[in-house]
């Protein structure tokens, strides 16, 4: 009978509780409905910036992260690694983590940008500034929400519930069910790039007749972009749009410098300028150098230099300038053009002048244009923004979606027209149209250069000299300008005004953890169960008895 087998088994165990512990835990363990798999998961996070500029520190200096998460909404920050989405994010907040010294500061930000209401970008602009004020020893990261990480957040909110028990029996089994998280970030801590290489990319097209003896118009560009998380600034509007425009100018004047009947009496200096967002220190060393340089600059003959901003969204066009350009000037005149040919090509656009006076006092330039002004070289900067102060300008949520292609089309028509206007000295020609048919503005290249650019990274740190970017910026000018070439730049060694830094993305890693109470619990229940087999096995006569008497089928009644 099967009893007198089961009676032998529990025999051997009856005498044996370690055997007993080693037979039912591994049996325990295979039919947990835990799955191992579940209990780690990998994510990309980008550390906020790092770098300092002008012998100031900015952004966070550490890198490393291995505590347990909590909430924003936790009693506690100390050693602890705070998990938040955007909305609750504050800068009190920010503040009281760093004075209680917090572990790691992760921050969810919504996977789509565009959707944000007005209030949340508003919220996301202030919260980036006020982060990148100072340097902070707390490592801040940033990633963008997923089904996944939902689910952990939710987890560790629910495993805060403990903390604000009314009764501490409460809190103690709330602590031992709860469902907590270990976040670790392994890597190297980040580490200054003493010799960091900025590339500067130009090329010219030069005039009809002796170059050296023709007047030079500049138009330049800062292809970098800038947000609180390197890895998260794909500035598409700033200054990806300023970008396309320099690449669409390059390529329909060099359609016209190719014929001999439409080559014009002027050269054209193009200059693509690095770290535009690091106070325009590209553009810095690129002006020195020219200047300096023992043979002839270009510079040395330049009537004005154009500077592109921000073209890629708006009906509104800004010409900013540090000192208002003089009447029958070369400067005044190409003003002139550009208002005639809004006012012909582009009624609809709001064309203005806007005049601010270099504050030599501010540690930061207002506009690229600054950069030649203090050098006393005629320039200005054409953007739709009516002020520097424009916090989309160094944002996150500057993507692919802010800029309009037929917008950036359009501004790009009117400024080209106007160039041209100028460099053939057309005069009062109404509706005279330069480029038309197959020399007109291309918005489908357009569209595609800013999906390009505008949606990856270009912040100063991830551009290396020999990034795929720099090398497809350099071909592109390559195809229409000749003399194209790549002027790279590093830091004074003894005084850098800038030190960028190693480091921009990891991988971060979840550990689904319990604290130690529930170790506690676990004990005792697995003592507790083993107790019963024991018991059970000493007094099996017993257990057999009971077993027998609500096992055994009754015999039925004979009436």
């Amino acid at each position: 009978m099967w009893f007198d087998e089961v009676g032998e088994i529990a025999e051997v165990f009856r005498t044996s509780l370690p055997l007993s512990f080693l037979f039912f835990v591994p049996i325990i363990i295979l039919i947990s409905p835990v799955s191992p798999v579940g209990a780690a998961h990998d994510f990309s996070v980008y550390r906020m910036q790092q770098y300092d500029l002008q012998q100031t520190k900015y952004g966070c200096k550490n890198a490393i992260v291995n505590v347990e998460a909590r909430p924003i909404n936790a009693n506690t920050y100390t050693r602890r690694c705070i998990v938040a989405q955007l909305h609750e994010m504050t800068n009190e907040k920010f503040k009281n983590m760093q004075e209680q010294n917090a572990g790691g500061l992760l921050v969810l930000l919504p996977s789509n940008m565009s959707r944000l209401s007005d209030k949340e970008k508003e919220h996301l602009l202030e919260l980036e500034q006020d982060m990148m004020q100072e340097e902070t020893v707390l490592p801040v990261y940033f990633t963008t929400e997923t089904e996944e990480l939902m689910e952990i957040y939710n987890d560790i909110k629910l495993a805060t519930n403990s903390d604000q028990a009314a009764s501490a029996t409460e809190a103690l089994l709330g602590a031992a069910w709860a469902n907590g998280f270990q976040l670790v970030v392994n890597g190297p801590q980040s580490k200054s790039l003493p010799d960091y290489e900025i590339a500067n990319i130009q090329g010219k097209l030069s005039g009809f007749g002796i170059e050296e003896q023709l007047p030079t118009i500049a138009i330049v560009a800062h292809y970098d972009s800038y947000g609180v998380a390197p890895s998260l600034a794909f500035g598409a509007d700033s200054n990806g749009s300023g970008v396309v425009a320099l690449l669409e100018l390059a390529r329909l004047f060099s359609k016209l410098y190719m014929n001999s009947r439409t080559h014009a009496k002027f050269n054209l200096l193009f200059l693509l300028s690095g770290a535009g967002k690091f106070n325009y220190q590209g553009t810095r060393k690129w002006i020195e150098d020219s200047l300096d340089a023992s043979e002839s600059s270009l510079l040395q003959d330049v009537q004005f230099v154009l500077c592109l901003d921000t073209l890629g969204s708006s009906n509104n066009l800004n010409l900013h300038v540090s000192k208002p350009p003089k009447e029958g000037s070369a400067a005044a005149s190409f003003v002139k053009h550009l208002e005639e040919v809004k006012a012909s090509f582009s009624p609809e656009v709001n064309f203005n002048v806007v005049h601010k006076k270099i504050n030599l006092a501010d540690d930061l330039l207002a506009w690229e244009h600054e950069r030649f002004s203090i050098r006393r070289i005629q320039a200005f900067t054409l953007s739709h923004l009516d002020s520097h102060k424009h916090l989309e300008r160094n944002s996150v949520i500057d993507t692919r979606e802010r800029v309009d292609n037929q917008k950036l089309a359009r501004n790009v028509k009117v400024l080209v027209e106007a160039l041209a206007r100028h460099v053939f000295d057309v005069q009062n020609q109404g509706n005279l149209e330069i480029f038309n048919g197959a020399l007109d503005v291309q918005e489908e290249s357009i569209g595609s250069w800013m999906d390009y650019l505008g949606t990856q990274s270009r912040a100063a740190q991830v551009l290396t000299k020999d990034h795929v970017i720099v090398a497809a910026l350099e071909q592109a000018l390559s195809r229409h300008l000749k003399d194209v070439k790549k002027v790279l730049s590093t830091a004074d060694k003894r005084d850098p005004d800038f030190v960028f830094y190693s480091g921009a993305e990891f991988t971060m890693s979840a550990y689904n953890v319990k604290p130690a109470v529930f170790d506690l619990f676990l004990a005792l229940a697995i003592a507790g169960y083993l107790g019963c087999l024991f018991l059970a096995g000493q007094h099996y006569s017993t257990v057999l008895m009971y077993v027998r008497k609500y096992t055994t089928p009754r015999k039925a009644k004979v009436q």
